[in-house]
C-alpha cells in the first residue's frame, strides 16, 4: 500500500473523437497548474494520451475533469507510486497522433483486436501456436520483457508496420498476441494488423503495467524491469522504481554495466548516443552538470531547461 507521503503517478490513454482537442489545452493545464500535478499529457484529435503524478487528490481531480466529458467517461488510467515526484515540470501539448505510427487510416476507436485481461494472458502466451510480439522499442524491450517474446527491434513505433510486412504472413501466422508498457501502441497495432488481413490479434489489456499490478512475481512470465517515461526510468515487479539511470543525451536505460563505458558522460551521453552529439550540444550539457554540481552545494535544487535534441521522441509511449 502507498504511504500518505507517496506521489501518485497515473498512466492514461483513450482513443475517442476530439475534434476540439485545441480548447481542451489551456484549462486542463490550469487545472494541472492548481493541483500541482506535473507530467505530460498529449492532445490530438484521435484522443489524449499522457502520464501524470501529484498528490492524491490532485490527480483525483485531473481524471474527474476529464471523465466528465462524455468522450473520456470510461477513460481507464494505472497507478503506481514514487517517493518524489518523478516529473520536473509539466506538459499539455497537441499533436497530430497521441502514439505515433504515421498511418492516419489505422483507427482504433473504429477496430481493434480483443483485449486480454492480465488474469488471462499467461494462459494465452503459454499456447505454443500463439506468436507474442513486444511492439516497445529495443532499449525497453532489452531491460525487461515476457519470456519467448519476439523483439522486432525498432527504434521507433512508426517502423513497425514495415517490420510486420517484412516479417509475416497473414495466411501463416493465425494467432497473434501484442503486448507494450500501457496498452496505447498495442490499440495502434492491433488495428493495423487486422487491416493487413491478419485475424486473430490479441493485445494485453491494460499493458504490462496492468499485468504487474495484478499478478503475483511468483510463476510470473515477466522477466526483467519495466521502462516508463518519466525520472524513475524503469519499475520492478512490484511497480518500485527499478536499477536503471537514465541518459540525459538520449533518455535511454543505463544498467550500472553501461556506466562503466568510456564513451559515457554523467548527464552528457552514453555509449548508445556518443557519436552523435554534436560539440555544442556536448558544451552546453557539460555546462548544465556543471550548473546542478553548484546548485547541489548551496542546497538549491536546479531543473534548468531539459535538452531537446534527445534521439527518443519526447513521449513515444507514455502509458
Amino acid at each position: 500500500m502507498p504511504k500518505k507521503q507517496d506521489v501518485v503517478v497515473a498512466a492514461l490513454y483513450k482513443f475517442a473523437s476530439l475534434e476540439d482537442c485545441a480548447t481542451m489545452q489551456v484549462p486542463l493545464r490550469m487545472l494541472c497548474r492548481k493541483n500541482k500535478v506535473y507530467g505530460t499529457l498529449l492532445l490530438a484529435q484521435e484522443g489524449i494520451n499522457g502520464t501524470i503524478a501529484g498528490p492524491r487528490e490532485g490527480i483525483d481531480a485531473i481524471l474527474q475533469w476529464l471523465r466528465s466529458d462524455p468522450r473520456l467517461s470510461d477513460l481507464e488510467h494505472k497507478e503506481s507510486y514514487a517517493h518524489e515526484q518523478p516529473f520536473y515540470r509539466l506538459k499539455v501539448r497537441l499533436k497530430r497522433e497521441i502514439v505515433t505510427m504515421g498511418l492516419p487510416e489505422v483507427n482504433p476507436a473504429e477496430c481493434v483486436g480483443t483485449y486480454v485481461e492480465p488474469e488471462a494472458w499467461d494462459e494465452l502466451i503459454g499456447d505454443p501456436d500463439v506468436l507474442l510480439i513486444d511492439t516497445r522499442n529495443d532499449y525497453e524491450v532489452e531491460i525487461g520483457t515476457f519470456k519467448g517474446a519476439v523483439d522486432p527491434k525498432i527504434t521507433h513505433f512508426r517502423e513497425f508496420p514495415d517490420y510486420i510486412r517484412d516479417h509475416y504472413d497473414p495466411k501463416k501466422h493465425k494467432k497473434i498476441a501484442m503486448f507494450c508498457t500501457g496498452g496505447i501502441r498495442c490499440e495502434k497495432a492491433s488495428s493495423f494488423m487486422l487491416g493487413e488481413g491478419f485475424e486473430e490479434v490479441y493485445h494485453l489489456k491494460g499493458g504490462i503495467l496492468k499485468y504487474l499490478e495484478r499478478t503475483s512475481e511468483e510463476g510470473s512470465k515477466w522477466d526483467g524491469e519495466c521502462f516508463v517515461f518519466d525520472e524513475r526510468v524503469a519499475v520492478d515487479h512490484s511497480l518500485n522504481r527499478g536499477q536503471y539511470d537514465m541518459c540525459r543525451g538520449c533518455r535511454c536505460p543505463l544498467s550500472d554495466e553501461d556506466k562503466k563505458s568510456p564513451h559515457f558522460e554523467e548527464g552528457v551521453c552514453c555509449h548508445r548516443c556518443y557519436e552523435t552529439v554534436v560539440d555544442i550540444t556536448r558544451a552546453r550539457r557539460r555546462e548544465r552538470v556543471r550548473q546542478v554540481r553548484l546548485a547541489k552545494m548551496r542546497g538549491e535544487k536546479h531543473v534548468g531547461r531539459e535538452d531537446t535534441t534527445s534521439s527518443i521522441s519526447e513521449i513515444e509511449e507514455i502509458s
